[in-house]
């Protein structure tokens, strides 16, 4: 298994040295978690819904590939009227949660708050891993404002459609789930 066989949509940045740091921080990222493959298929991609069945890879897929179908749709309907760098969003979406490989561990069969995500949530945790990487600014500035952490500051146009993206599948999926 690799990275790019677990996030395929990777193959959708055309800016292969972009694809490559993007490779890199999730690599970077999975390995200072201490995570195994075999754990990579089970991390929750939250731990606000226990048992959470959804995992952190499939909640990033979804989110991915929710922010391209975004793209499409503005650049179709309002491309005359703003720009959109689809290079940076897929970077972003892909890595928005990229922090969370350091904020979890594991916990016997399940998982908790790592001591370092117990201070510092995903939204650092990942700016910083992105940082170390050599990644744009743009991409870093979508990881660090995906969150609610980013609500009261600016967010580019693609950091808006990945923050959107994010809690369309989270806030739909936490309700779906307590029932």
């Amino acid at each position: 298994m690799t990275i790019r066989e677990l996030f395929p949509e990777i193959a959708e940045i055309q800016d292969r040295v972009l694809q490559e740091k993007t490779v890199q921080c999730l690599e970077m990222a999975v390995d200072k978690g201490g995570w195994s493959w075999e754990d990579l298929k089970r991390i929750p991609f939250t731990l606000l819904i226990p048992k959470c069945p959804v995992s952190l890879v499939q909640h990033i897929r979804a989110v991915t590939r929710l922010a391209l179908k975004a793209y499409e749709i503005f650049i179709k309907e309002y491309g005359g009227i703003m720009k959109l760098n689809r290079d940076y969003l897929t970077a972003g979406a892909i890595l928005h949660d990229v922090g969370k490989f350091l904020e979890y561990r594991r916990d016997g069969e399940g998982f908790a708050k790592s001591s370092s995500g117990s201070i510092l949530r995903h939204p650092f945790s990942g700016a910083n891993l992105a940082a170390i990487c050599g990644l744009p600014d743009e991409v870093v500035h979508i990881i660090a404002v995906h969150a609610h952490e980013g609500d009261e500051g600016y967010r580019t146009p693609e950091a808006r459609i990945v923050n959107h993206a994010d809690f369309m599948n989270f806030e739909p999926l936490k309700d779906a789930l307590k029932k």
